[in-house]
């Protein structure tokens, strides 16, 4: 009963516009008070600081150091033309480019708010002068932005291994494979909305043509092109940890930037710092209070009644993750996908283990499950950024996104009961 009363009230909270970081702490603290349980408030400090201590974390503003430093450099240009001599062939066009594109940058930024705002720009632009509907363009634009936090690097996954301490390197292995399949099920859905609505595509012409221009693309924009390979590929060869990919990734950024492109300047970096400062700052202090709240919900045994209440429901592990499932879904409607990790962790990570279910497949289950939510009414944070850049109402880019919403929820119930899209990767590495 008090599982129910708490997720009510905190839901309530949240959907009157309290910030999600003060909705937990407040909750958390005004429980201990309703169950004469004041004193455990001393160790409030306590739990804040040992939330936010794992070296892990330091990728975060690194990652979105580098981000918004290759926002600025014109780095999404010479990528999106890459995509564009790649498969700009394919029925689709610039619908195709964009998937490729966004796959490419996620191996950068591993945010979807950077993806939609760094490549949305240039990919609507390019769309509208080639005759493509501007809905279409948004919709295509906010449903590829969603690959970034499943393929690595990720932001969302390094918070996951820093609340579950799972190994941050396994779960970007984990990613690549879904991230992939999420980018060929866009690709799909774009080709049958693209045939059924007869969009234009860019004509191949010869093969030696072709060869040309994906020769001089490529040139074009080698050195951007590069570092998805250093990070991915220093990753998965042990040269770095995570938070040092991502000094490499700020270094290799700003190299770019300013001494090759010449497009960011020294007096640029001031702003950049703050930007990075205050967007870290936001995600670090929910974090901290999601320590606190999780410390509150397993001193009032609240998993130990949750799980009671799921398995008397059904002893089936396919069942229980099926409810798992849709209750990620429906929160996601509600909630952005860093409340959704930090409310449901604590709850959930003693389900899984009890189920014998990998928390490395669940790390990407329930990012994936998040980044449904970033497509769906009413808080979807990447339908209301791509519709203040494209003009297109939040109603009409809901429907548009439908096919594609389609595409990453096959993917993602397909990853959630087929262990091996997530985890064959990772044993091959560890052999």
């Amino acid at each position: 009963m008090l599982t129910i009363v708490l997720f009510v009230i905190l839901l309530a909270i949240v959907l009157l516009g309290v910030p999600i970081a003060i909705a937990l702490g407040g909750l958390a603290v005004g429980t201990y008070f309703a169950t004469d349980q004041a004193g455990l408030l001393l160790i409030m400090g306590q739990r804040i600081h040992a939330a936010v201590i794992g070296f892990s974390l330091l990728a975060i503003p690194f990652f979105v150091f580098a981000g918004i430093v290759m926002n600025s450099a014109g780095i999404t240009k010479r990528i999106f033309r890459f995509a564009m001599a790649l498969v700009g062939f394919v029925p689709g066009g610039l619908g195709q480019v964009n998937v490729v594109a966004s796959l490419i940058f996620s191996g950068m930024s591993g945010a979807a708010a950077a993806d939609a705002a760094g490549l949305g720009v240039v990919e609507i632009k390019a769309m509208r002068e080639a005759g493509y509907d501007d809905a279409f363009a948004a919709a295509i634009t906010a449903s590829s932005s969603t690959i970034g936090p499943v393929f690595p690097p990720s932001i969302p996954l390094v918070i996951y291994g820093s609340l579950t301490t799972t190994s941050v390197i396994s779960l970007f292995v984990a990613g690549v494979v879904p991230g992939l399949l999420m980018a060929f099920a866009l690709m799909c859905a774009v080709f049958w909305v693209s045939i059924i609505r007869k969009y234009p595509r860019r004509p191949i012409g010869s093969l030696g043509q072709y060869g040309r221009e994906l020769a001089l693309s490529l040139w074009y924009g080698a050195l951007p092109l590069g570092m998805p390979l250093i990070i991915i590929g220093g990753i998965l060869t042990g040269i770095f940890t995570p938070t040092e990919a991502g000094t490499a990734a700020c270094f290799y950024a700003l190299w770019l930037g300013i001494f090759v492109y010449k497009e960011v300047a020294w007096r640029d970096l001031p702003g950049i710092i703050w930007e990075t400062l205050t967007h870290t700052i936001k995600v670090m202090y929910i974090i901290a209070i999601a320590g606190f709240f999780g410390d509150m919900l397993i001193r009032q045994k609240i998993p130990d009644a949750l799980i009671s209440s799921m398995t008397s429901l059904s002893d089936s592990p396919v069942v229980i993750m099926a409810i798992i499932l849709v209750i990620l879904l429906v929160l996601g409607m509600f909630l952005e996908g860093i409340a959704i990790l930090v409310i449901t962790i604590p709850l959930f990570m003693p389900i899984i283990e009890r189920l014998g279910y990998d928390p490395i497949q669940f790390g990407i289950v329930i990012i994936l499950a998040s980044m449904v939510g970033l497509l769906t009414p009413p808080v979807g944070v990447v339908l209301y950024a791509v519709s203040s850049i494209s003009g297109v109402s939040i109603g009409r880019l809901s429907r548009e996104v439908l096919p594609y919403l389609a595409g990453i929820l096959i993917v993602l119930v397909a990853v959630t009961f087929y262990s091996p899209l997530s985890l064959w990767l990772v044993e091959v590495v560890r052999n």
